[in-house]
């Protein structure tokens, strides 16, 4: 019984595997609104009923595809940072690949323009802040334990930087040229961060 019980779990994980791949393309060529459950299960070749077993729903695959592209973005930036001792300079490569994922095509459509519009703004900031604000929160620790940020209560610190990135990176989503408006960016909040500082940089 164990090789038959693998097979389905094989298939089914092919199956979801399926339906997130399909998802990720029609959301982000026609939109969340302009695309159907029909159009997700014709494109994957599957039954409405797999759809429903794996995400109940549209809705459901899209915040698991949203999800997925946040997880994605997480890992990067922690790779973006691992090498770099200074914590100094290791917060700001993080930032800076932060920004870079914000101007690709994927992360952009799915995750700063249909998110908020799919999700509502309260789910979507809701997941968006599951994924960043522990990691963030524990780097402005470490920065105020070594003295190299201004001592305010931590909670604040990571609320400002994160809103500050948030808004950001919906500013860029909502422009045509993102490259461009990723290195204002970029220098705007490396600007911030130094009046952060108490040290010179």
């Amino acid at each position: 019984m164990e090789p038959v019980k693998r097979r389905r779990e094989m298939y089914a994980e092919a199956t979801r595997q399926a339906l997130l791949d399909v998802g990720l393309e029609l959301f982000v060529q026609n939109g969340f609104s302009a695309t159907s459950a029909e159009d997700l299960v014709q494109a994957a070749g599957l039954s409405r009923g797999a759809l429903y077993h794996h995400f109940d729903g549209k809705l459901g695959l899209f915040e698991a595809i949203l999800e997925a592209q946040e997880q994605s973005a997480l890992q990067r930036i922690i790779e973006a940072m691992s090498p770099v001792s200074d914590p100094w300079q290791q917060g700001l490569a993080g930032m800076y690949a932060y920004l870079d994922i914000c101007c690709e095509q994927n992360y952009r459509e799915i995750v700063l323009l249909q998110g908020p519009i799919a999700l509502g703004w309260q789910r979507w900031r809701e997941l968006d802040h599951q994924h960043f604000s522990g990691m963030l929160a524990a780097r402005v620790a470490g920065l105020v334990e070594d003295g190299v940020i201004v001592n305010h209560p931590v909670e604040l610190i990571a609320a400002t930087i994160y809103g500050t990135l948030t808004e950001l990176a919906l500013a860029i989503a909502g422009l045509d040229d993102t490259a461009q408006a990723r290195v204002h960016a970029g220098d705007i909040v490396e600007r911030l961060l130094k009046s952060l500082s108490t040290q010179s940089v």
